[in-house]
This record gives C-alpha cells, sequence and structure tokens, in this order.
C-alpha cells in the first residue's frame, strides 16, 4: 500500500480514498480503495489454449454496501 497513482485532473487514487467505481454507467458506485495491488496485475494465464485467469486487477475497493469489487484505474474516479 501507500503507492499513489496519478488520474485525471491530478487527482491522487491511493489507498484510503474515496472513490466511485464504473462512473457514469448502470453499475456507479462509491467506495473507499482497501489495497493497491500495483504492478503484480500484469499477467493473464493461458495454458495450451485453455484460458485459466484473466489478469488481475490494480486497485481492491469495499463499496457503501459493503460489497468488495477489484478494479483497474480507469474504471473509477476520485469521489468528491
Amino acid at each position: 500500500m501507500g503507492r499513489r497513482f496519478r488520474k485525471g485532473r491530478g487527482e491522487d487514487i491511493a489507498a484510503d480514498r474515496r472513490v466511485r467505481v464504473y462512473p457514469h454507467t448502470e453499475a456507479e458506485a462509491r467506495g473507499v480503495i482497501v489495497e493497491d495491488f500495483g504492478e503484480t496485475t500484469s499477467y493473464g494465464v493461458d495454458i495450451g489454449t485453455h484460458h485459466i485467469a484473466n489478469p488481475a486487477r490494480r486497485w481492491a475497493v469495499q463499496l457503501d454496501n459493503g460489497e468488495v469489487v477489484f478494479v483497474d484505474s480507469a474504471d473509477m474516479l476520485v469521489d468528491d
């Protein structure tokens, strides 16, 4: 934790920040970043022709309704 990612108008995305995930969509929700997985998220897993897993998402966000979602930086905005 503790890494910062610059997003949009100079806004810092980092652990403990309030954000909106999936902004401007029907799935938009608000929550707090609880983990930054940083550089460990870059690879999916394929073995031969079998797709095992997609690349992990960078951020874990606990939504206000208690659910946890995993999103990429492009999927959220700092909540003003």
